[in-house]
């Protein structure tokens, strides 16, 4: 046999041995045996570097070492899951979805495995990219610590489309995180304090030969791509299982609510026995027509519910109560804590989040709290324990004047919040503005993260998101822990911030009530800051989705000397705030106020396009059809009862065809 072809023999048993150990959990070769033929493999690799692969077994030891992680962006978004907490609220969840789709309605119920998100393409069966989830747009490429992860398949079996991508949890198991910590306490190193933040702590480390060592597993559940020929939610988890993912067994395809429940019931019980953290179950519509007639909404699939299974609760002493200031000047109580631990985290701080909540639970200095993490993250306050209240405690008085600048507090009528109004003045809010100003999210600048803006500001070199922009090397260098690399970096990233497009500097803004998808919105209707910033309060309010409260928001936003100020001088330095001649092009009028249902399966365009197309033509997409829906782009396969609504309504039905002859 030649060299070769002993090579990619090789290379064939030990993909086949690693898929029947962590995949099938079913070892059919010792592991001596094992790292004998991966020490053959090895040497012959180096002796015929020419026969190099990039997905070599060999490669599963790691050794590649990653010191910047490059973000990328995601090919489709990862969107994160509407969580319920009871059977009330699958209940309402059943009620919506059933008013905007036809027929009969399955769903399939997953583990909500507690790890960390992860999105692999595949091309051509084997694996190109590992992505973190980020902020849902864009992530961080941790390619080569995740093919260190033994469960993951470099290369696929059997019929798997030439691209896609395949979505799903990085996750360690108990047995390997106890494991882990005896020898982490048998070094003399503290131990790890729970499986989730470590196995997400594990993606981001530097030598992949680190990742190499941690026992790892990657449980997948979500295939997305385009013509890929699957039907259902459950169709795809055994196309996933037959293609050589891991899959876990437990999910069910299951005929309605009440099932989902015993699902629900069953797993709140059983989930102690698994030999890894879950901490929900994950619903989903099956039929994939139907998940896409569903939608999204801006920030989770219509057609999915996280059930939460509920928090964990411990109580502890209440030693203090502190005042955080926020970007906005809204004051945020905050109870710290005797250190607990509380759902593998060791918690010192909980929000109490106002006056009002103070008031209602009395809670005093001194007081035995409960403490639970809302949705297993925040930790909060849920109530006391009056038999050990101290004989001698008092009722907290709210501050009245801001903690930081001394400035006195105020309380908008009907407003739970209290607010500091010295936003020209105030550290924290001056900070906190710049700090949202340069997240992910909008500015997103390289180099520059929330303690190098408050290094900044404290030194006097920056009192607005203005005046980043002249800012040199010279003027950074001398900042604490600042390198010359680092400065050159920072700059650049500032420089490089120019081209971000409108809608994410609208965002950046930080004016307040104006999120994301506002800021998208007005960026689509306006086109400039200068046509927004002369908009009257009835003109923003004649913009789809944007109510009195957001109108009155912006409006009164540019009419402020110092935001005018800022606005004119982002101007000034290049910053974008009109859409770009390529956005324009892209974009006409043709579909202004037009309210339009799509439904159906398309053939000369994906439903996303069409969609897309609908909005950078005016128009807004909408879910259910109603007097106001101003026609129905009926595709093949559309259901009944839209058809049969439309008809009652008079709204107008065309075919795919007849709609894109508009353009």
């Amino acid at each position: 046999m030649t060299e070769k072809k002993l090579i990619l023999q090789l290379r064939d048993e030990l993909r086949q041995h690693n898929y029947n150990y962590y995949v099938l959990d079913n070892p059919t070769i010792s592991d001596f045996d094992f790292d004998m033929k991966l020490k053959q493999l090895q040497t012959l690799e180096a002796q015929f570097p020419e026969l190099h692969d990039p997905n070599s077994p060999t490669l599963r030891v790691g050794g590649e070492v990653t010191k910047n992680f490059k973000t990328i962006a995601h090919r489709q978004r990862m969107y994160s899951l509407d969580n319920s907490y009871s059977k009330e609220d699958l209940l309402d969840w059943e009620t919506r979805i059933k008013k905007l789709v036809d027929g009969p309605i399955q769903y399939t119920c997953e583990l909500k495995y507690d790890g960390a998100s992860i999105s692999l393409t595949y091309k051509n069966g084997t694996l190109f990219q590992a992505l973190t989830r980020g902020d849902g747009s864009q992530g961080d490429d941790v390619t080569a610590n995740v093919k260190t992860i033994k469960s993951v398949p470099l290369k696929l079996q059997g019929d798997f489309p030439n691209l896609f991508e395949i979505r799903g949890e990085i996750i360690l198991p108990f047995e390997g995180f106890q494991t882990m910590n005896k020898d982490r306490i048998a070094a003399g190193e503290e131990p790890y304090r729970n499986p989730r933040n470590t196995a997400s702590g594990s993606l981001k480390l530097q030598d992949s030969a680190e990742v190499a060592k941690r026992p790892l597993a990657c449980f997948l559940y979500n295939i997305v791509g385009d013509n890929l020929g699957i039907k259902t939610q459950f169709e795809s988890l055994e196309k996933a299982r037959s293609w050589g993912f891991k899959v876990p067994k437990q999910a069910r395809c299951l005929n309605s609510i009440d099932e989902v429940l015993e699902f629900v019931k069953y797993w709140d019980t059983a989930r102690h026995d698994l030999p890894y953290e879950i901490d929900g179950i994950v619903v989903k519509v099956n039929d994939l027509h139907q998940q896409a007639e569903l939608g999204f909404t801006a920030k989770a699939p219509r057609w999915a519910m996280a059930y939460k299974f509920k928090a964990e609760q411990v109580s502890t002493l209440l030693n203090s109560i502190t005042y955080q200031v926020g970007r906005t000047g809204a004051i945020t109580p905050v109870a710290n804590l005797e250190p607990v631990e509380l759902a593998g985290t060791i918690v010192k701080r909980a929000s109490l989040h106002n006056a009002d909540q103070i008031a209602k639970l009395d809670v005093r200095i001194g007081d035995t709290v409960y403490v639970e993490k809302g949705g297993e993250i925040i930790p909060k306050i849920m109530g006391i324990d009056r038999s050990k209240r101290p004989v001698n405690s008092q009722p907290v008085h709210y501050i009245s004047h801001c903690p930081e600048c001394q400035t006195l507090l105020h309380r908008k009528e009907g407003e739970a919040q209290h607010y500091c109004i010295n936003s020209k003045g105030c550290p924290p809010q001056i900070i906190g503005r710049i700090q949202h100003y340069i997240s992910r999210k909008a500015l997103d600048i390289e180099g520059l993260g929330g303690e190098t803006v408050a290094l900044l500001v404290n030194a006097g070199l920056i009192h607005d998101v203005a005046d980043l922009y002249p800012l040199t090397v010279q003027d950074v260098l001398p900042l604490e822990r600042m390198a010359q690399k680092s400065a050159d970096n920072l700059i650049k990233g500032i420089e490089l911030s120019k081209q971000i497009p409108f809608e994410r500097v609208l965002f950046g803004l930080g004016i307040r009530y104006v999120g994301e998808t506002v800021a998208k919105t007005l960026a689509r209707h306006y086109k400039s800051v200068g046509a927004l910033s002369e908009a009257n309060v009835e003109s923003l309010e004649s913009v789809d989705e944007i109510g009195k409260k957001i109108a009155e928001s912006v409006y009164d936003y540019f009419r402020d000397e110092t935001n005018i100020r800022l606005v004119s001088r982002l101007v000034s330095y290049g910053v974008q705030l009109e859409l770009s001649e390529e956005a324009m092009a892209n974009q006409t009028s043709i579909l202004s106020g037009d309210r339009i249902v799509v439904s159906g399966v398309f053939e000369s365009i994906s439903r996303n396009d069409l969609k897309a197309l609908i909005e950078a033509n005016g128009g807004k997409v909408v879910s259910s059809i109603s007097a106001k829906t101003s026609y129905l782009v009926a595709g093949e396969n559309m259901g009944p009862s839209k058809r049969q609504k439309a008809e009652q309504l008079g709204v107008p039905i065309v075919t795919e065809q007849e709609f894109l002859e508009k353009f």
